[in-house]
Formats: C-alpha cells, sequence, structure tokens
C-alpha cells in the first residue's frame, strides 16, 4: 500500500504527527487510524463475498482485480485463444515491405516473392524504399480505381 514512502518522508510524517497531535494524543491517534483501517478492509471483503454469492457459482473465481483495465488487457492477450501468437509468428516484415515496394515501383508479385524467398536465405538482403523502377523500360500507370481512393 505504501511502497512508494521512502525512510526520509516516514520520518518527516511521524515530525509532522507529533508536531499536530502531540506525544500524549499520537497513540490514541495511531489506534483510531488502524482500527478504521481495519474496519474499511472488512466491509470490502464482505462487499466482494457478497457479489460474488450474487453472481452464483460460475463466478465463484471472478477476480476483482481483473477489472483493471491493464490486468484485463494482459490477461486476454497471454490468453492465446485468439490466436494471436501465430499470427505475430507468421507475419514476414521483410516479405511484406518487399511486395509494398513492388507494388509501388509497379514490378510482378511473382519476382517480389522469389527476391524475399532469395532474400531470407540467411543473407540479411535489404529492402529498397525508393520510389523509382528499377527497370529502364517505360512503367505503365495501373487503372485508375474510383473506389480506391
Amino acid at each position: 500500500m505504501f511502497n512508494d514512502i521512502g525512510p526520509l518522508e516516514l520520518v518527516t510524517i511521524v515530525v509532522l504527527a507529533v508536531l499536530v497531535f502531540g506525544p500524549e494524543k499520537l497513540p490514541k491517534m495511531i489506534q483510531d487510524v488502524t482500527r478504521t483501517i481495519r474496519k474499511i478492509r472488512d466491509f470490502s471483503e464482505s462487499a466482494k463475498q457478497d457479489i460474488r454469492q450474487e453472481l452464483g457459482p460460475e463466478f465463484k473465481d471472478f477476480e476483482f482485480e481483473d477489472l483493471n483495465p491493464k490486468t484485463f488487457i494482459r490477461k486476454q492477450l497471454d490468453n492465446d485463444e485468439l490466436g494471436i501468437k501465430e499470427i505475430r509468428n507468421g507475419f514476414d516484415l521483410k516479405k511484406e515491405m518487399a511486395e509494398i515496394t513492388d507494388a509501388v515501383n509497379g514490378r510482378e508479385a511473382e519476382a517480389s516473392a522469389e527476391a524475399s524467398v532469395g532474400s531470407s536465405g540467411g543473407s540479411g538482403g535489404t529492402v529498397d524504399l525508393t520510389k523509382k523502377p528499377r527497370t529502364t523500360q517505360p512503367v505503365e500507370r495501373p487503372p485508375f480505381d474510383m473506389d480506391a481512393t
């Protein structure tokens, strides 16, 4: 609960408490605060138990920490029912970039497939992302598609 309080801050809090409440009233104040914290914990635990009972037996393993969005998303991404790991492992960035480059330069998809197979053979080939075509022949413009723009 108080993981980020250092020793200097703790000493400062104690000194301020002694100055504000005085050495005579400080033990009583500490007891009151601990009693209040204990009551709040008991109240929250009983509320959790009531909610679990109302939800029924199918939610007996329900954890309230799962309602935290970070925890929920982390748990869903770790769960591989969606096949996210397969998608992530099956994605070849070099091949995709080569296909995009070929599409921009107007080259055929078969040539890029052959080039990506050859470049992924361990040589660590680079992908050229320049916009100018490598061939000296004039490049035909693809047909204009009104729906794509």
